[in-house]
């Protein structure tokens, strides 16, 4: 049985250094601002209030997270092997595009809680886990240039959606009982 290797995308080797690096960092955020990852995270939530919330399905935000996620592999992984670090804490394209994942399944998670508080609650798990890496999240961190730089994130946001609607059905099947 042959296992599928991956491969870091070659197309972003011919873009100028300065393109590449402004994407991977969100331009200044990732370079100039007190906790990257942070500020990428915000910006991540802002990208998904303006583009994803109300508009797109679960099968939309997908597509468009897989599109998002694709881009960010080959960017994150040729910003890497330019600044010549491994997963540089400037490089925060990566939360950018894992946090629609989040909130997959959006209008089921507004309901009990105002969507303000909602943001919050998704916004703070996915910092909680993009910097712990819980249950072997850490592990994917080891898969080679950008695919280790972003699928960790998408797996700490698709772990922040789990943990935010198993919540939401406790809290329906509690109240509801009460």
């Amino acid at each position: 049985m042959k296992v599928m290797q991956l491969k870091q995308p070659v197309w972003p080797r011919f873009l100028p250094t300065a393109t590449v690096l402004n994407c991977a960092t969100l331009g200044p955020l990732g370079r100039r601002l007190p906790a990257p990852g942070t500020w990428g995270s915000v910006a991540g939530l802002m990208y998904f209030t303006a583009i994803f919330a109300d508009r797109y399905g679960v099968i939309g935000t997908l597509l468009m997270t897989a599109i998002g996620a694709y881009v960010a592999i080959a960017i994150c992984g040729e910003a890497e092997f330019r600044l010549g670090r491994r997963d540089p804490g400037e490089v925060i394209l990566d939360e950018f595009v894992a946090i629609p994942l989040c909130f997959l399944g959006w209008p089921s998670l507004v309901g009990p809680l105002p969507a303000w508080a909602i943001f919050l609650i998704g916004f703070g798990l996915f910092r909680i886990f993009d910097i712990l890496k819980p249950f072997g999240i850490k592990r994917l961190q080891d898969l080679p240039a950008g695919w280790g730089v972003v699928v960790d994130d998408l797996a700490a946001a698709l772990l922040t959606c789990a943990v935010m609607h198993a919540a939401q059905a406790a809290w329906l099947a509690f109240g509801a009982s009460s």
